[in-house]
């Protein structure tokens, strides 16, 4: 991959952290009791082993979740708790453009594809580690690339197609 590739998406911001634990009990008291998030919904999912609450700071395309989450056995994979802060997700203006160009330049996806995440919104992974085949991971952090509704991609984004080789074209780029 050259590094003045010019690509066909933008990532246009941060759009949750997700911050697993044994019991959400503490990471409730710290983030909703202390910091004063608000909780906007509960996902429970057995295939993802996750019992979670949404949080979030701020409003409209600007808001970022923080998703609070325990595992529903903590004997079981995946563990959401095990890695404190479990992963980042990414606000994309074109998750399928995205996705397809991240594979041809060898990045390496996690299994499962793009599908529907906790939120609603279409999603995919960026796995942690890199492989042979796929030289490029996230260097021990899982990614979250998550599609930006239109007005986030209008709000964040800046006009259409002001991708430049070698950056993301994203807000706050010089």
């Amino acid at each position: 991959m050259t590094t003045n590739a010019i690509r066909p998406y933008r990532i246009l911001g941060i759009q949750q952290i997700a911050i697993g634990g044994p019991d959400k009990t503490a990471l409730r008291r710290l983030w909703v009791d202390v910091l004063g998030l608000q909780v906007i919904g509960h996902f429970v999912s057995e295939s993802e082993n996750v019992d979670e609450d949404i949080c979030a700071i701020g409003e409209g395309p600007r808001r970022i979740e923080v998703d609070l989450m325990q595992p529903l056995d903590p004997d079981r994979k995946p563990a959401v708790h095990a890695t404190p802060l479990n992963h980042v997700g990414l606000w994309v203006d074109d998750l399928p453009r995205a996705v397809e160009w991240m594979t041809a330049n060898g990045v390496r996806l996690a299994p499962g594809g793009i599908r529907k995440g906790a939120a609603g919104h279409d999603i995919c992974f960026i796995h942690p580690k890199s492989s042979g085949e796929f030289p490029i991971g996230g260097e021990g952090v899982l990614i979250e690339l998550v599609q930006a509704p239109p007005e986030v991609v209008t709000a964040l984004g800046g006009p259409a197609g002001s991708c430049r080789p070698g950056g993301s074209g994203g807000a706050g780029e010089a």
